[in-house]
């Protein structure tokens, strides 16, 4: 009798929750792994107009697929289990959750947010990519920069794609730097002292908690604890939930098997990516809570114009530059250039998982690059932007890919606050 009232409540929940939302989405069990996806791979060759010659590549990426970032989830996750355990009120599925929670943790010990070795091969092919597009910027002695922050599985994604490199041309010249001296760049969520305010005010939480209490589900976490599992509070069984969530949707990036069908419905699953999203969103991106988690960008929007200036005047010895960061890097820059899908402003916070989508803008190893070409005949130089490796037009430059570098140029200095230039 109990398991049947369990399965009723569940299906009353989940109906709630999502069968009169129209914003509801219908993403697919890989998109709803956000931005804990790996690195797509059906990466399409794109074709280059004969006219241009690429002389200069700035690269900004996202590290490759880890392990998870801390072992907080997993412990959360563990003590609930644990504890449902020991009142009895745990079910099968609860019983199959806590083995998979505990392989995942004996997996990650001692590798807590390391990268792993599909993380490694995301960076390789990457690299192999860029060499095979652009082989007249890997010739004997040209030079190669590469910087990282001092995070290990940045460092290590930086190496991976130079160590592919030099395979592939072992007469390449290389310079590599990582630290806490590359923070501004890579890591200005710790160091711009705006942004720490705006997280130390908790200024994007009433929003966010306003969303979770309306769309985040707990009737999976519900369905592994058992109905009568002590919450405590329905803030505290949506706090499990998402532990649940992060879990199960980190599974592939550490390569294992992602089974997330078993534990959520669809629609389950669509409502706590949907949370997980608009944190992200809110904590990264300009919105109209704040426009300070894309601000933070603008020193290093302001170096990949003075890089491809000086590669242009001749004043860049590198060919390409290449960067090595976080998800936190890469969201408030695509987001303070305004580049398509990257940048949504509103006031509907129902409509944040139709227009930005963690899965697209930062999966693992995500990356813009800005390639420089060099007309043949008139000698012009052009930029393309690239947003994981798929062309992108800039707003308002009317569908062009290849878009002279001066518009570019003043479009970028456009999007940093005039106080940062």
């Amino acid at each position: 009798m109990k398991k049947f009232l369990l399965s009723i409540l569940v299906v009353l929940a989940v109906l709630s929750a999502h069968a009169a939302d129209p914003m509801a989405t219908k993403y697919t069990a890989t998109q709803c792994e956000g931005s804990l996806t790996p690195y797509p791979t059906n990466i399409p060759q794109v074709n280059i107009p004969d006219s241009l010659t690429a002389v200069y590549i700035n690269h900004v990426g996202r590290h490759g697929a880890r392990y998870p970032a801390s072992s907080a989830n997993c412990l959360k996750l563990k003590r609930a289990l644990d504890h449902a355990d020991s009142i009895g009120c745990i079910t099968p599925l609860g019983r199959k959750l806590m083995t998979l929670n505990n392989e995942v943790i004996r997996r990650s010990n001692g590798q807590w947010g390391a990268l792993d070795s599909l993380g490694m091969a995301e960076q390789r092919a990457i690299a192999s990519r860029m060499f095979a597009n652009y082989p007249q910027l890997f010739t004997e002695g040209t030079l190669i920069n590469a910087l990282s922050s001092y995070s290990p599985r940045s460092m290590m994604s930086m190496f991976s794609f130079v160590h592919q490199l030099d395979r592939l041309n072992n007469r390449l010249t290389f310079t590599t730097s990582t630290g806490r001296v590359n923070s501004k760049l890579m890591r200005p969520f710790d160091v711009d002292n705006d942004y720490l305010d705006f997280r130390r005010n908790n200024i994007w939480k009433p929003a966010y908690d306003e969303y979770m209490e309306s769309h985040c589900p707990t009737s999976a976490i519900t369905r592994v604890l058992g109905l009568d599992y002590p919450f405590g509070s329905a803030e505290g069984a949506r706090d499990l939930a998402l532990a649940e969530y992060y879990v199960i949707a980190g599974l592939s990036a550490m390569s294992m098997v992602s089974n997330s069908d078993q534990y959520f419905t669809t629609d389950e699953w669509n409502a706590l990516w949907s949370c997980f999203n608009l944190r992200q969103y809110l904590q990264r991106t300009a919105t109209t809570v704040s426009s300070v988690p894309a601000d933070i960008a603008a020193a290093l929007v302001l170096n990949l114009i003075e890089t491809t200036d000086a590669a242009i005047q001749g004043n860049n010895p590198a060919v390409v530059d290449l960067r090595f960061g976080h998800a936190e890097t890469i969201m408030p820059l695509l987001s303070l250039l305004r580049l398509p899908g990257c940048y949504y402003v509103t006031n509907y916070w129902d409509t944040v998982a139709g227009h930005w989508r963690d899965f697209d803008v930062v999966p693992m190893a995500a990356n813009l690059q800005i390639i420089l070409f060099k007309a043949k005949k008139s000698g012009h130089y052009y930029v393309r932007f690239d947003i994981n490796e798929r062309p992108t037009p800039l707003p308002g430059s009317d569908s062009r890919l290849y878009i002279p570098w001066g518009q570019a140029r003043d479009y970028m200095m456009r999007c940093v606050p005039l106080y940062a230039q």
